[in-house]
Order: structure tokens, then C-alpha cells, then sequence
């Protein structure tokens, strides 16, 4: 057997020559990112730390309801707020123009207030700010896309500050306080749009924004599934989801399947001059358009403020390119024959005073459409605006205008979730508890029943209301209060002015008109000097019903001569109170109708 020796001397060892090293290049300086963004952290460096302090979830707007879209979330002492949106009017909201969430406890509590953070810049998610701003200065996270479609809204308000825009990227963790907010890229119908992991001491809460899972989008990347499912590896506290499509089965078609639609709609109709409509801040529909109108050999011309606005801010920021000499200005439409131009217009939900609207109903200054023009409505009805949608298409087909929309072809897709897109998102994250959020009660009932389905507890799973207060701590999560909620309806240059009494008064006049009471008394000498006069408007014709309003008359001169001979007048508002009374019965007596009475009684 070979036997292993000790070696008991010592041996030198031998060395190479030594060679010079080359010198090393000096290192690339790495670009910082501003002071207010740090990079994520990996899954592998999170540490676990002992549940404490209490988060608060309040969401102000987007529950029970379209749009809106505004949620709190508070960690002790910091507070942020996630997106800051509006809604369109319904239908009884007579005259209003927009609708905001009431920001009375963020005015409340603007000192703990560290910040807007913005998922994305559609208006269900930033349109409030112009209003919001007004009276609260936080500092606004947003991705650039988004800043530039905000600072182009806010030239047309008069602010009292410079508001302070802060620029992130997706992949960026902002510090607010005691929390952390890491942006994480999404798809959208929307370039930019990001969902956000709101890191605390206590755990993870995840706000989804809006979302898809477009595989194939037409410019970027995917949605980082990456990043969400190692953070569903560290542990999600809880996950605020959107729910606009949880009752759509199956998964959200891709972008590039309006294109193909598109192409084939632009090939089939050659001598034709094609009008789509879509929503302004869907920029990669936008893009498509251009791209296929600058292939077929068609100029292309942009109407519609809001159009107009974010293509501009698109094409500045580096969102879209535009071929060469494609664009003209509508003003030159009428120079080119209908195969030679597409028009891109806004107006797909019919909104009265829209350029399609104004084209439909002959009204526009530089465009009149006819027989040799075809109407794309690339786009789907909001809840709500159904029957505009339709006035418009029937208005257009009554001037012989060809029209096509997404139940004749595929000449649009949903920005929003279906329902296994929504359970991947369970799936990626796992959260311990979870809200349904932007939607109504029905999308909200839908996605809770898709979370149970996919193993989240009924008892950890919580439908909320605006207002409504959550609050979790280390021994679980409750409902605990509310807190001030509500709308503010914007009319005109006016915030909050018109309020439920106002539309009640609106309401009355829609329906049944306006009768004002003129009169001139005396009070120390009892008389009735002159009058009443009755003036009508809406209620009825008073030519065809003199005998009427003449009787009217007759009662109201009754009762003020009774009233001014006893000496009980009172005070005028008692006066008037009885005017409108008596003058209420009678007419509803002879009519069934309730017209407002306005009583104006002059004392000399």
C-alpha cells in the first residue's frame, strides 16, 4: 500500500515575473435618480420585522360607483393618496359639468399628508386634480406621461402655487414617511400606467390601478408578473383590486387586435374618407391610426381640445412618432379628396358639445360629413352613456353616414382585467386580505367571489363604501368608522356651489316649470297696492289657458287682502310661505302639476 510521506523541509516557491498591470479604465459614473426615488429592493434583502403600528385604508371616490377613483392610505402619523379622479355627471344632475370626490379630511389632516400618487393619466384617475389643488399642496408622483397630461390641464386653471410635479419610472420606490411607494409597470389602454406596492412596517399593500395583461403591447414591455409574484413571495398584506370587468370571463384581447380590425377596415373601404372616434388618451390606438392612414397614403387631421392636448404631449414626451408631413390641421380638410384623409376625433361617448357630436349634428365649423364618409366608434359606452352613444349614431345614419362600432367588428378592446387576469393577480400576490375596488356593487360582488374562488378567506375578504374606514393592525383587520365623504359638483368655474337643494330646484323646473308671484303692499297701512302678477315659464301656455292663470290670480289677491286687513302678517318669509301654499294647492288641484313657486313680495 502507498504510504504518504511529511515533508520536513521548507520549499521555496516559485514565483512568476512580475507583469504590469494595464491601468483600469475609470468607472461610468451611474446617472442617480432624484433625491425622492431609490431603487426596490430585492425579494432576498427584505427583512421581517415585527408587526406593529396600524394602516388605515379610506377610500374617498371609485366604490359603488364609475370613476372617482381616490383611495387613503395611512400608516401612523404619513398619509398618501392613491390617484385623485372625477366622474361625468348622471343624468338627474341637471347642469353639472363634473363630478370630485369631497376632500374634507384631506384638508383636515394636510400636514400628514405626503403625497398624490398617480397609477396612470385617465381622468377617473387624475381629473380632480385642477380642483383638489386648490386648496391642498402635496407634492404629485406620477410617471412622465402622466405630468405632461397634467401640467396641459392645469394651463387652463389659474392655481394659486407651482404645484410640485416629482417624475418617477416603473421600478422606482418613493419614501414617504413611513412608507414606501414602488411603482410597478402595468398595461393599459394607457402608455405608462403603473400599479403600486405601498411598503409599511406592518406589511405590503398592493393598489392595482387599472390594468391588463397585454402580451404583446404596442410599445414597451409586459406587465412586470416578475416583480408581483416575488412580492407574493415576501407576503402581501393585502391587495386593493380593481374590479371594472370582473364579470367578463376569460382574459382581455391585446391591443394589436384593434390594429388588424383597423387595417381591414381601411383596405375595404378605399374611396371613403374615415372618421374614428376614440378616446384622447388612448395613445397607442392613436399611434395605430396614424401608422395605417400614413401606409394606405391618407393624410391624417386631429379634432377635439382634449385630442389635441395629449397628442401633443405624447409626441413631445416621446410616446408617439409621427411620419413625416401626415399630420394637417383640420382647418384643411376640405382640401383633400375623402380617400386622401382620416379624421381622429373625440366624442365616442356621444358627450354633447364633442367635435363628433358637432359633426353629426352639422355644427362643426370645418367639417360636414355625408355619404362619402365612414365612422369608426373605436371605443365602448361607459355605463351610463348608452343612450348618447345611440343619439349620435342614429343622427349620423339619418344623414346617410356609414357607421361601424364594436358590436359590428373588433375595432376596440377593454384597458381593464377580465376575470383571469384578475385571478392571476390573486394568484401572483396572495394577499392576506383583500378590497375590491373601482367599480360598482355588482363588479365589486364579482371579484369577491373571484378571491374566494381562489382561496382568500370570505372573513378576509371586505366590500367597503366611501368614506368607510379599514384599519389592520398585528391582531387583523375591521371596519372602524368613517370618516367625511362624499361629492362636489363642479358647474361652470363653481366648486361645490350646487348642491342638493340646488338640483332638487332644477329637478322642479324641469319637470313642472316656474311660476313667479309679483306683488307691492303696504304693511303700516295694510293695503295691496298693486298686483299680484303672475308670470309663467314651463308650467303652461298662458295664451291657450288664460282662464287659469287668471283664477290663480284671484287666489293669491284673496289671500293677501285677507291676510293684510287681520294685521297677522308676520314677518315676509311668513308672508311669502303662505303665497306659495295656497297657490301650490290650487294649482295642483286644477292641474296635478307641482310648478317651483317663486313668491316676490315688495313692501313700500
Amino acid at each position: 500500500m502507498p504510504q504518504t510521506t511529511q515533508k520536513t523541509t521548507k520549499q521555496r516557491a516559485v514565483r512568476a515575473p512580475k507583469q504590469e498591470k494595464p491601468p483600469r479604465a475609470p468607472k461610468a459614473e451611474k446617472p442617480r435618480a432624484p433625491k425622492h426615488v431609490r431603487k426596490s429592493q430585492s425579494a432576498t434583502s427584505a427583512k421581517l420585522l415585527k408587526p406593529k403600528g396600524k394602516i388605515r385604508v379610506i377610500p374617498l371616490g371609485g366604490l359603488q360607483e364609475i370613476g372617482k377613483n381616490l383611495t387613503v392610505i395611512e400608516y401612523e402619523k404619513d398619509m398618501i393618496v392613491v390617484d385623485c379622479g372625477l366622474a361625468f355627471p348622471e343624468e338627474d344632475m341637471l347642469g353639472v359639468d363634473l363630478v370630485i370626490p369631497d376632500i374634507t379630511y384631506l384638508e383636515q389632516n394636510a400636514d400628514r399628508l405626503r403625497g398624490i400618487f398617480l397609477t396612470h393619466g385617465h381622468e377617473d384617475h387624475i381629473g380632480a386634480l385642477p380642483y383638489v389643488l386648490r386648496s391642498i399642496q402635496p407634492p404629485i408622483f406620477g410617471t412622465k406621461l402622466t405630468l405632461g397630461i397634467i401640467k396641459n390641464k392645469l394651463e387652463e386653471h389659474s392655481l394659486p402655487f407651482a404645484p410640485d410635479f416629482r417624475t418617477v419610472n416603473a421600478g422606482d420606490t418613493v419614501s414617504a414617511g413611513e412608507i414606501s411607494v414602488e411603482f410597478i409597470r402595468v398595461n393599459h389602454s394607457i402608455a405608462d400606467a403603473c400599479c403600486l406596492a405601498i411598503h409599511t412596517p406592518l406589511g405590503t399593500v398592493i393598489h392595482t390601478g387599472d390594468y391588463k395583461l397585454d402580451l404583446t403591447p404596442i410599445q414597451g414591455e409586459m406587465m412586470n408578473i416578475t416583480r408581483l409574484g416575488e412580492l407574493g413571495q415576501e407576503g402581501v398584506l393585502m391587495l386593493l383590486g380593481e374590479s371594472t370587468n370582473a364579470e367578463r370571463p376569460g382574459y382581455t384581447p391585446s391591443e394589436k387586435l384593434v390594429g388588424r380590425s383597423l387595417e381591414y377596415i381601411f383596405t375595404s373601404n378605399p374611396k371613403k374618407r374615415i372618421v374614428i372616434a376614440t378616446f384622447s388618451s388612448n395613445v397607442h390606438r392613436v399611434q395605430q391610426i396614424i401608422d395605417i392612414s400614413a401606409q394606405h397614403g391618407r393624410k391624417v387631421a386631429i379634432t377635439g381640445r382634449s385630442m389635441l392636448n395629449i397628442v401633443g404631449a405624447a409626441v413631445e414626451l416621446g410616446y408617439m412618432k409621427v411620419p413625416k408631413d401626415v399630420l394637417v390641421d383640420i382647418s384643411e380638410a376640405k382640401r383633400f379628396k375623402p380617400e386622401q384623409l382620416t379624421l381622429i376625433t373625440t366624442g365616442s361617448q356621444g358627450e354633447p358639445m364633442s367635435a363628433l357630436y358637432r359633426m353629426a349634428y352639422s355644427d362643426h365649423n370645418q367639417v360636414t360629413l355625408g355619404q362619402n364618409d365612414l365612422v369608426v366608434l373605436s371605443s365602448s359606452a361607459i355605463p351610463g352613456n348608452e343612450k348618447l352613444v345611440g343619439r349620435v349614431i342614429n343622427e349620423l345614419s339619418r344623414n346617410g353616414v356609414s357607421v361601424l362600432h364594436d358590436n359590428d367588428m373588433d375595432v376596440h378592446v377593454s384597458g381593464h382585467a377580465c376575470r383571469e387576469e384578475l385571478k392571476l393577480m390573486l394568484a401572483l400576490t396572495k394577499p392576506r386580505y383583500f378590497m375590491p375596488i373601482h367599480g360598482e356593487s355588482r363588479h365589486l360582488a364579482a371579484h369577491r367571489e373571484l378571491a374566494q374562488e381562489m382561496g382568500v378567506p370570505d372573513a378576509n375578504i371586505f366590500i367597503s363604501e366611501i368614506g368607510k374606514v379599514l384599519e389592520i393592525d398585528a391582531k387583523g383587520a375591521r371596519f372602524s368608522g368613517v370618516v367625511p365623504a362624499g361629492q362636489v359638483l363642479i358647474d361652470g368655474y363653481g366648486v361645490g356651489d350646487v348642491g342638493s337643494a340646488v338640483l332638487r330646484d332644477r329637478r322642479l323646473l324641469s319637470q313642472d316649470g316656474l311660476i313667479v308671484v309679483v306683488a307691492t303692499v303696504d304693511e303700516e297701512s295694510r293695503l295691496l297696492l298693486s298686483g299680484p302678477e303672475l308670470i309663467s315659464r314651463g308650467f303652461v301656455y298662458v295664451r291657450d289657458n288664460e282662464p287659469l292663470m287668471e283664477e290663480a290670480r284671484r287666489v293669491v289677491q284673496r289671500l293677501l287682502i285677507s291676510t293684510l286687513s287681520s294685521g297677522k302678517i308676520g314677518d315676509r318669509m311668513q308672508l311669502k310661505t303662505r303665497v306659495r301654499d295656497e297657490l301650490y294647492r290650487f294649482l295642483f288641484r286644477k292641474t296635478g302639476r307641482k310648478p317651483m313657486i317663486l313668491p316676490v313680495i315688495m313692501d313700500v
